[in-house]
């Protein structure tokens, strides 16, 4: 097996790169991280020989770059471990469905309603401070555009009082039909309604203005004509002094695995002018209309907008 000690990280990844051409699993030694825990990534340390420190963050960096999931490390010596990384199938993605009269990509049965956002940080962790930042608490109607199966309305059950919860009127737009029968299987209350509707055409539900909108990694879908439903939604949709949240992914989902960067069909890595493309326009619009702007997040970027109208 392999033992780097104070071969430079340049040397490592190209070894890394050579090992995945052939093989689905790369594993080789190196000193274990929790020997120099206070010590930047990089550090020379003398330890009977010379090692570089690097920390268990910078192998799990380093295995989403790889396209692999990082295994539980295996003490080899007083000073090393041995880590191994298995390849993703980069063809065990969501993202390759298709969407079609017999196929819903984004359905109860698809390979998209196995993933549970709520139970990843880099969603979870931006998304209560962006409903925490908004003041939810103090919501009374709330509009989610693709809400698919209304995991996000599950987290502003977390963070409310109970009797606040049942007090605020929830509304629920998606175009899968199966997904919104499965939300309104979740929130049966009477301060909930859901909608299986195409978000082109909202002002065929005659929706009551609200006062938080939310709409996560939706509004950027191809069947959307996203400015023209965005302006809509500021102008006609939300009540005055209300607030917006908006989720622009900046991930992919392969192999059950969330990884870091929004894809351009154009290149083979991570490209994301197109997608800042957006948030800027948003940004600026709603500036435009006297909106406080935040954005927050890694793999979800969160465009959080609240009213500074007096």
């Amino acid at each position: 097996m392999k033992k780097f000690t104070n071969e430079p990280m340049y040397e490592i990844i190209e070894y890394f790169e050579d090992i995945l051409i052939e093989k689905s699993i790369v594993s080789f030694e190196v000193l274990n991280p929790d020997i120099c825990i206070d010590k930047y990534s990089g550090t020379r340390v003398d330890l009977e020989q010379e090692y570089i420190y690097r920390s268990y963050k910078s192998w799990v960096d380093l295995s989403e770059l790889m396209f692999c999931k990082m295994l539980t490390p295996i003490i080899s010596s007083k000073y090393t471990v041995t880590l191994s990384f298995k390849k993703i199938d980069l063809e065990s993605s969501f993202h390759k469905d298709s969407n079609d009269v017999n196929n819903e990509k984004y359905g109860i049965q698809s390979e998209f309603s196995k993933i549970n956002k709520n139970e990843e940080p880099a969603f979870l962790f931006p998304y209560k401070k962006a409903l925490i930042h908004t003041k939810v608490y103090e919501k009374k109607q709330i509009l989610n555009l693709g809400v698919n199966k209304a995991d996000e309305f599950e987290t502003i059950k977390q963070i409310v009082y109970p009797e606040v919860f049942k007090n605020i009127n929830f509304v629920g737009i998606d175009y899968s039909k199966s997904v919104i029968e499965e939300a309104k299987k979740r929130f049966s209350e009477d301060n909930f309604e859901f909608y299986s509707h195409d978000i082109n055409k909202l002002d065929e539900l005659n929706l009551k203005k609200s006062d938080l909108i939310i709409s996560i990694s939706t509004l950027q879908s191809s069947s959307i004509n996203f400015k023209l439903v965005f302006m809509s939604l500021v102008q006609n949709y939300l009540e005055e002094g209300g607030s917006i949240i908006l989720g622009f992914p900046n991930c992919r989902w392969i192999g059950s695995d969330i990884i870091y960067g929004a894809k351009n069909p154009t290149y083979s890595y991570s490209e994301q002018s197109l997608l800042y493309k957006d948030v800027y326009f948003c940004k600026k619009y709603l500036q435009q209309k006297k909106f406080k702007v935040t954005l927050t997040g890694k793999n979800y970027l969160f465009l959080t907008a609240t009213s500074i109208k007096k």
